[in-house]
């Protein structure tokens, strides 16, 4: 079987796949890819099936050397890439062969890159899946220097493309939010789409937090019971300062929920460093 053997790190990477939904009655949330349509454009262009093990890797860093023939393609946040020295493209499906290695540079846009392996990352699963939980600290550990991945067998079907467009992100965004069940308890919930939130640098999986302005929680209204919570949520604390959930957050959460940014925006959220800048508005 071959593997890839970790070589180098830089930020932060991770094994993960499409998560482990279903379980939150026993306090494990569904964790899994933070962009998930980098992740499943990776696989698919390796023709792996669904659900194939990736590596999510925070801002660069990562070289990893193959053992055997290797089929790889990396989407996401757009790196500079070489293989052996030789550069090559994002989203491009490149081969290593026994002894070479492949390097991810410093991404010029966005935070996280998926290398996609056609077969996936066969470590092994818990509770169904190979995603690592930050937060409940679940699944195959982060990646350190000297690892071994093996690559499995889950393949459907052919390469069918060569390539896809790299991926960039624009500044500033602007995504969509729903009004959440307690935007009452804040006297200004239209203060979340009016003005310009900086991602603050304790930011994580577990969630983006929100700089630049705060909300007026309503005094009275005094403690809630936790209730269940999702991606995308907007939780607002008593220091007025808005954090949106992210892949690992807690199944539960006890502040109120003044809105929650749409499904289809949360992968871009994903891809926002501290520093950046972020708007909403009304869906």
């Amino acid at each position: 079987m071959a593997e890839l053997v970790v070589r180098a790190l830089g930020g932060a990477c991770l094994v993960q796949d499409a998560g482990r939904p279903g379980h939150a009655a026993i306090g494990v949330g569904s964790s899994g890819a933070a962009d998930r349509s980098s992740y499943r454009l990776g696989n698919r262009v390796v023709g792996n099936a669904d659900g194939a093990a990736s590596l999510e890797v925070t801002l660069g860093g990562l070289e990893v050397e193959a053992t055997g023939v290797v089929w790889v393609c990396v989407t996401g946040a757009p790196v500079p890439l070489d293989v052996d020295g030789r550069a090559e493209p994002t989203g491009a499906v490149l081969a290593l062969r026994p002894g070479q290695r492949l390097r991810l540079g410093t991404p010029t846009s966005g935070l996280r890159s998926y290398l996609a392996v056609r077969g996936g990352i066969a470590v092994p699963p818990l509770l169904g899946s190979r995603a690592h939980d930050t937060l409940a600290s679940l699944g195959p550990a982060p990646l350190s220097a000297g690892d071994r991945l093996p690559v499995g067998d889950a393949i459907a079907g052919e390469m069918l493309v060569d390539a896809v467009p790299s991926q960039s992100y624009d500044d500033r965004p602007v995504l969509r939010v729903l009004q959440g069940p307690r935007a009452d308890w804040v006297t200004d919930a239209d203060r979340l789409v009016s003005v310009t939130w900086r991602v603050g640098s304790a930011s994580d999986r577990v969630g983006l937090r929100l700089e630049g302005a705060s909300l007026t929680p309503v005094a009275e209204r005094g403690q809630l019971p936790s209730e269940g919570a999702l991606r995308g949520a907007i939780q607002v604390p008593p220091n007025g300062g808005p954090v949106v959930f992210g892949p690992d957050h807690p199944v539960t959460g006890g502040y109120p929920v003044v809105g929650v940014v749409i499904d289809a925006d949360t992968d871009r959220l994903a891809q926002l460093r501290p520093g950046d800048e972020v708007r909403f508005r009304w869906a």
